[in-house]
């Protein structure tokens, strides 16, 4: 039998092992992704990420089109998810009847367990028409000639590319953040917000005002959840996004292509040499971005609890 100082010391150099593991085995990704994209960095080298030609024939790469297809994709998940999942999570915390809250809390989270493949057919055979006919043909007739808002609507609408790959991406990853914003909501003592309605503020006040600032590290990490699968997302992405190599103008009708879409549909057929390694450059490309995003939302909640002790 272990006594408790030798379990403790056990248990303590299990934990220890397990986060060295994870530190070692990101390390060891990143290398391995270095080494298979070196012929593409020593030809191309930072030249890569500005341009945008993608011509197997010609043997020349860059990945300009995949990284702009990915970010603009990603931003208008953002920009749709994150108010949406914000109003599903306060309705279920503070609106709604008791009876209400199982079921559609448990019916949100299903939608986390929709396969992505099944997301990419929908879009484009159900979502994509109705898109083209009922949002982006009207927003063309409005919008046409009008000085810098008529150059994001340009383009065939045909109900693929980047608008529509980005709805998608928000409607599959609605379910993470609404669900981390949910939990992180009821966790905040009751004691305060009966406090604040008792001073007579609105429903409003109190979660802008008490909730968030209370659970704001939960929040933005269920964001940066949603984006960091916003930003890795393969089937659902090359289904609806167009997997075109062009970059003809920042129209949000526009067909493009992502670095996953890019690497699902190439890799397996890609051949040893500058093909292959640009494709993991691209990979390598993607995995830099994730760490990015995640260093500046960690940056981010550093400043806001400088900020919190400053104003005490």
């Amino acid at each position: 039998m272990i006594s408790g100082r030798m379990a403790d010391r056990l248990f303590g150099g299990l934990a220890r092992s397990a986060a060295i593991l994870t530190l070692v085995l990101l390390l060891a990704i990143m290398v391995s992704l270095i080494i298979g994209a070196w012929p593409a960095i020593s030809e191309y080298g930072l030249g890569f990420l500005t341009s945008s030609v993608w011509d197997p024939v010609q043997d020349q790469y860059g990945g300009l089109v995949m990284i702009y297809g990915t970010l603009a994709t990603s931003a208008i998940a953002l920009i749709i998810a994150v108010p949406v999942s914000f109003g599903i999570a306060l309705f279920l915390t503070e609106l709604s009847p008791a009876w209400l809250k199982r079921p559609l809390g448990t019916a949100i989270e299903l939608l986390a367990a929709v396969p992505s493949i099944v997301y990419g057919m929908w879009g484009l055979m159900v979502f994509g028409p109705v898109l083209a006919t009922y949002v982006q043909q009207p927003l063309q007739n409005l919008l046409t000639g009008v000085p810098y808002l008529g150059a994001f609507v340009s383009g065939p609408p045909v109900g693929i590319g980047i608008l529509s790959a980005g709805i998608i991406l928000a409607i599959m990853i609605i379910p993470f953040i609404a669900s981390v914003m949910r939990d992180v909501f009821e966790v905040t003592p009751a004691l305060l917000k009966e406090s604040a309605y008792g001073l007579g503020s609105t429903t409003w006040e109190v979660v802008w005002k008490v909730v968030l600032p209370y659970t704001k590290t939960g929040v933005l990490g269920g964001v940066m959840l949603g984006l960091g699968r916003a930003l890795g997302e393969t089937m659902a992405v090359t289904f609806v996004i167009g997997n075109m190599n062009q970059l003809n103008s920042l129209s949000v009708f526009e067909a493009a292509n992502s670095i996953t879409s890019a690497l699902a549909n190439e890799f397996a057929e890609a051949g040893e040499g500058l093909h292959q390694a640009s494709l993991i450059y691209l990979g390598l490309v993607l995995f830099f971005i994730t760490f990015v995003v995640l260093a500046c939302s960690k940056l981010l909640l550093n400043r806001l609890q400088k900020n919190e002790g400053a104003r005490s």
